[in-house]
């Protein structure tokens, strides 16, 4: 972030990775929306974007590779971003994103950082991504999960984005890769708070507590357990599954906005007025704690 003038800055961000589906304009899709969703997190408007392209044009040939930016496109316009170039290697493995520059009031950044004792906190996505895309590659996954997971990470994060900074919020993260519980810690450290989150509380896509239950669980989930368990305490009474569900990478996930209490029922009900849905309030922030802790019930 750069701060222009006193009523402007500049965000800039860069997000690219590998399929994890097999639909090229699926894929196009829903690897732009994850790359808007920084800018969205921080509470900005993105404006233009530049195509991140590594592509295997001899093995898999320029029809995939037209589809797959097809579906990015379809999603710049679609949030009002402006598609002004790019560049592409030539790699052995497809690779997609964007470098996004948006712009953002610097009196109403929202960040990771801005958690404060009291605050409650709404996550304006289902979780389970991760493990549905582990069912898909294992020949395991129904078509209604593999549609709910294309829908989730195929929509903005735009709008949730706007109601949180109408109503003040200053406090948000996009749930991504290192799942639910890895970014609470994030936001924990962060803003050196204390956090409790029930995790029966947190919506889940269809399709994802089964393939949890089956033990599809991808290598990232157990790399974010492994990692985040310092700051982290669990229920030894939550089920498997639902607590493998919370350090689940998400691909394109959704946001989790810290506010007040005051205004949190405000904030799901405008939420769901303007489309955002699911939306569930799961946890809130306990107190003040130096090092940042994530209590999971």
């Amino acid at each position: 972030m750069y701060k222009i003038s006193e009523d402007l800055a500049l965000v800039q961000t860069i997000d690219f990775f590998t399929p994890i589906v097999d639909d090229p304009k699926v894929f196009g899709r829903a690897a732009a929306a994850n790359s808007l969703s920084d800018v969205y997190a921080m509470g900005g408007r993105p404006v233009t974007a530049l195509n991140v392209v590594c592509f295997p044009v001899r093995k898999l040939g320029l029809e995939i590779l037209r589809k797959i930016l097809e579906g990015g496109l379809e999603i710049l316009r679609e949030a009002g971003v402006a598609l002004v170039g790019g560049h592409s290697v030539e790699d052995d493995e497809p690779k997609y994103g964007l470098s996004v520059t948006g712009v953002v009031h610097p009196d109403k950044i929202m960040t990771n950082s801005g958690l404060r004792p009291g605050d409650k906190l709404i996550l304006t996505k289902a979780v389970g991504t991760g493990v549905i895309a582990t069912a898909v590659k294992g020949g395991l996954a129904s078509t209604e999960s593999i549609d709910a997971m294309a829908r989730s990470m195929c929509t903005l994060n735009r709008k949730a984005s706007e109601v949180a900074v109408s109503l003040g919020a200053r406090a948000c993260t996009d749930i991504t890769g290192f799942g639910l519980a890895g970014h609470l810690v994030e936001m924990a450290r962060a803003s050196r708070c204390a956090v409790r989150t029930r995790a029966e509380a947190v919506p889940v896509l269809e399709g994802a507590l089964e393939a949890a239950s089956m033990g599809l669980i991808p290598a990232g989930a157990h790399a974010n357990r492994k990692y985040f368990s310092a700051w982290i305490t669990v229920d030894t009474a939550l089920p498997l599954e639902r607590t493998d569900l919370m350090f689940d990478p998400q691909t394109s996930g959704g946001l989790v906005i810290g506010i007040p209490a005051a205004c949190s029922e405000e904030l799901v009900e405008t939420l769901l007025a303007e489309g955002v849905a699911p939306v569930a309030e799961i946890g809130e922030v306990t107190g003040p704690h130096a090092d940042g802790h994530v209590e999971i019930l």
